[in-house]
């Protein structure tokens, strides 16, 4: 008996593994063997079809970022914005009303003499029910009146609570009832190859939900704000989408999306980001103090280049042999943190707190991420020897004239 169910086993096991090698290698050779996987056959239009079979309801596929989207969804809000145009100086000269004629007089589609006024579109992200939202500056920059549209088809007409064109964001207020507010992950901890998915409001169509990777960290010498490190990924970001939500797999807030780079004015695949960490920075300055409050040392930055490295006698090359890189004072301001701690012309900041230094930009990002009376290690090469000096970094002064 023993033996009968040895050979019963051994012979089951041979043909379950040539039944699993021939359905991975040859299915055809089974003919219509999808029925028995829960797939069946059945007629459209008298033509027989094999159609799947149906999903579990509410089962997500493999794969699938449904319950990322639909989580983070609910809180990207859809923003319109009007503007009043600027009154055209020539408007009161006698040869412009001779040739174009007086504005809403014997021209159907005037507005009689109102000023006209300008559409803008945008997104933003509900960031806590109290109603706080948090955008783009330049989306709302100069804006007469702004519209909120929320997912469930709600609207209000938000109040812009502040700006920091620096890092152009913005924080707006609605008064509605059970807002649900995304939650804000940890930028930080974002790898290049990531998942992600941006949702906005591309050209007007409504909300959208496009995915993609982190594509790179710590983007910066673009010339769009003043302090930049931005996230950049490949998921579709088109205009409408700026001031939107870049979230990951769990639906938690990354980035605020800003920017693309773009020949034709469409996804080029090339999208930019704030990260969360700087927008939380924004956020708590504007909220609590009404602005937002940067580190400053008092120095003139340059980066490092072969001319200006002749010109103060430094070998542009480590003691590695590699290039030699940093960011070189050309200038010090009197009385300024840094030169209470020590740093003199000529002197090149290679790291802050352990962090590298390449570029201005990413000098300028790092000392305004030090709360003012905080201090931070600097290293330091001064006449190819390294140096660490502890800066005790001041308040940024806000700069003179109009904010952008």
């Amino acid at each position: 008996m023993k033996r009968f169910w040895l050979f019963f086993s051994q012979a089951v096991t041979v043909l379950l593994a040539a039944l699993f090698i021939i359905t991975t290698l040859k299915p055809l050779w089974l003919g219509n063997s999808t029925a028995w996987l829960g797939s069946s056959k059945t007629q459209v239009a008298g033509i027989s079809v094999t159609e799947a079979p149906a999903q579990v309801a509410g089962a997500a596929p493999v794969g699938s970022f449904r319950a990322a989207a639909q989580t983070a969804s609910a809180a990207v809000v859809s923003l319109n914005i009007s503007k009043n145009a600027v009154k055209n100086s020539r408007m009161d000269d006698p040869w412009f009303k001779f040739f174009f004629g007086e504005r809403g007089e014997g021209n159907p589609g005037g507005n009689q003499g109102s000023e006209p006024q300008q559409a803008g579109l945008g997104s933003g992200v509900i960031v806590s029910a109290d109603g706080y939202i948090l955008t783009n500056n330049h989306v709302v920059e100069g804006a007469d009146e702004i519209e909120v549209i929320l997912n469930d088809s709600r609207r209000a007409i938000a109040k812009v609570i502040g700006t920091d064109p620096d890092s152009d964001l913005a924080i707006l207020k609605i008064s509605l009832d059970k807002l649900p507010a995304i939650v804000l992950g940890n930028s930080d901890s974002l790898q290049v190859g990531d998942q992600v998915l941006a949702i906005g409001n591309p050209f007007g169509v409504g909300q959208t939900v496009t995915s993609g990777i982190v594509s790179a960290l710590g983007r910066n010498q673009l010339g769009i704000n003043t302090f930049e490190n931005f996230i950049q990924t490949d998921a579709a970001i088109n205009p409408g989408n700026s001031g939107g939500a870049l979230v990951d797999v769990n639906g938690n807030l990354q980035g605020i999306n800003t920017a693309i780079y773009s020949r034709s004015g469409g996804s080029l695949g090339i999208g930019f980001a704030i990260p969360v960490s700087t927008a939380k920075q924004v956020m708590e300055g504007i909220v609590k103090d009404g602005v937002v409050t940067r580190g400053w040392i008092g120095v003139e930055p340059q980066d490092l280049s072969p001319e200006l490295a002749v010109t103060f006698g430094i070998k542009n090359s480590s003691k590695s042999g590699e290039a030699l890189q940093g960011v070189i004072i050309t200038g010090v301001l009197q009385g300024a943190p840094a030169a209470k701690a020590g740093i003199v012309p000529g002197d090149i900041i290679v790291s802050i707190a352990g962090k590298p230094v390449r570029n201005v930009s990413e000098l300028l990002t790092q000392v305004s991420n030090i709360k003012p009376g905080n201090s931070e290690k600097f290293g330091i090469i001064r006449k190819e020897t390294p140096l660490e000096l502890t800066v005790s970094a001041g308040t940024r002064p806000r700069p003179k004239g109009q904010p952008r």
